[in-house]
């Protein structure tokens, strides 16, 4: 006689894995298995935030999947792993979807509009992609504190940034420097590389020129064929590095 009952081939598993997290969440599974290692050596987890200015896209059910695992696996090896969830809602993305949906552009018209108003729009913004985000990771199975989250906009979250601060400054660890950074002139502030990256989904026109360069210890015949896309910068060329062991072609 089997062990067990034969699986049918046409079992409904994503019936199955409703009936699972319902049972989840019907017996506080969670909850319990924080309980049940409360005295045990601690494991911080606090997820890197998802920025909450749009709908969760398939990508994000990889790294998710990802992150699930960390925390679980350090419980099975006896940590008390507290497991945060956090939100990211601040930045630009945020922002220019609320400034799409009004309809305006720029500094000088979201202060017409109030920057009050403003702000209140791209918290409720970020409100209702929450939800959706957490309805789609507690779907996948994922196990974080969904109801004690972090945000960035919260008053606690931006004093501990400014706590942060202010103990690396005692502890001298900030300094002055100067950077070049890309700037967007119309939003009147710097971007980081993941912003910089989202204006560039289309093809954007680039100056290049192909450039002769006569070599000065032969006749006046021999060039150097050089390719630039800062034809600006060609004036103040002093000389051209070329490989000390790579072959190069001569060609008439």
């Amino acid at each position: 006689m089997p062990r067990f009952s034969p699986v049918s081939s046409r079992a409904g598993f994503a019936a199955a894995e409703v009936e699972i997290l319902e049972l989840w969440k019907r017996t506080r599974l969670f909850e319990r298995t924080l309980e049940w290692r409360r005295d045990a050596p601690p494991f911080v987890f606090y997820e890197g935030p998802p920025t909450a200015n749009g709908l969760p896209g398939l990508h994000h059910v990889l790294s998710r999947a990802v992150k699930d695992v960390f925390g679980r696996y350090k419980q099975m090896c006896g940590y008390s792993v507290d497991r945060k969830a956090g939100w990211d809602t601040h930045g630009l993305p945020v922002e220019l979807e609320v400034e799409r949906a009004l309809k305006i552009s720029g500094k000088k018209q979201i202060e017409a509009y109030g920057v009050d108003r403003f702000n209140a729009l791209c918290k409720q913004s970020v409100n209702e992609y929450i939800d959706q985000w957490r309805e789609m990771s507690e779907r996948l199975g994922f196990w974080l504190d969904f109801d004690h989250p972090y945000r960035t906009y919260d008053g606690t979250y931006i004093e501990s940034v400014w706590w942060s601060l202010k103990e690396l400054w005692e502890d001298d660890r900030l300094y002055q420097g100067y950077k070049v950074a890309p700037y967007c002139p119309r939003c009147q502030t710097s971007l980081s590389s993941h912003e910089l990256s989202q204006g560039y989904q289309e093809d954007t026109p680039d100056p290049s020129v192909y450039v002769k360069f006569r070599l000065n210890d032969s006749d006046d015949r021999t060039f150097l064929l050089a390719w630039t896309t800062t034809p600006w910068t060609l004036p103040g060329n002093v000389a051209l590095a070329v490989h000390p062991s790579k072959p190069y072609v001569r060609v008439r």
